[in-house]
């Protein structure tokens, strides 16, 4: 989950008030009526000036009034996490894997351990297809060490599995759901980690 403000914004020779909130791929304008999605990789330019941002993009350009806020977020846009980064994968951590993941993914695990049974794991990935595969949500939480995490991988609108699903059985194991990223073009990640009451 990234940042938000309240801003005003001037697009199509409009000017609307509303909040923007900075994902992990895109900027999003959310006013009374209107709503606007702006994905970095449409982004041709982004540069803050005098507290405004200023975006050219296919259907653009637009203008996010938002004080010492733009320049931060031009930053980040230019320059947006890696995929290991959002998922807070880092050198030699101890990594489990549940299910099938592509080629790339694997490569950029390279520097990780990849845990056997019996051995906790830092983060633990499942790949959850269909809402049938969450019941290994709960057979996983013993590999898992109490300040690791558990993230859900699941398709992006999908009918085989939902968001509140895979909610919901993150929270039955007892676990808690703090991050929402998106994992790639097709999935969409949920983080959960132990309460910290219970380590």
């Amino acid at each position: 989950m990234g940042r938000e403000t309240q801003c005003k914004i001037r697009y199509r020779e409009l000017t609307l008030l509303g909040k923007a909130h900075l994902e992990t791929d895109h900027v999003l304008f959310r006013g009374q009526e209107e709503r606007l999605k702006v994905p970095f990789k449409d982004v041709t330019s982004a540069r803050a000036e005098g507290g405004v941002l200023h975006l050219e993009f296919a259907g653009g350009p637009a203008e996010l009034e938002m004080g010492a806020e733009a320049e931060k977020w031009a930053q980040r846009i230019l320059n947006p996490p890696s995929r290991l980064h959002k998922l807070g994968i880092k050198t030699g951590m101890g990594v489990r894997l549940a299910g099938e993941f592509d080629e790339t993914f694997l490569a950029e695990l390279s520097h990780c351990r990849l845990e056997e049974a019996g051995e906790k794991a830092d983060l633990i990935f499942l790949s959850a297809e269909r809402t049938s595969r969450l019941a290994q949500v709960r057979k996983l939480l013993p590999g898992m060490k109490p300040d690791g995490a558990l993230w859900v991988l699941y398709p992006k609108g999908s009918t085989t599995i939902r968001e509140a699903e895979v909610i919901h059985a993150g929270r039955s194991a007892g676990l808690k759901d703090v991050k929402v990223a998106s994992f790639s073009l097709t999935h969409t990640g949920l983080k959960f980690v132990i309460p910290a009451s219970r380590r």
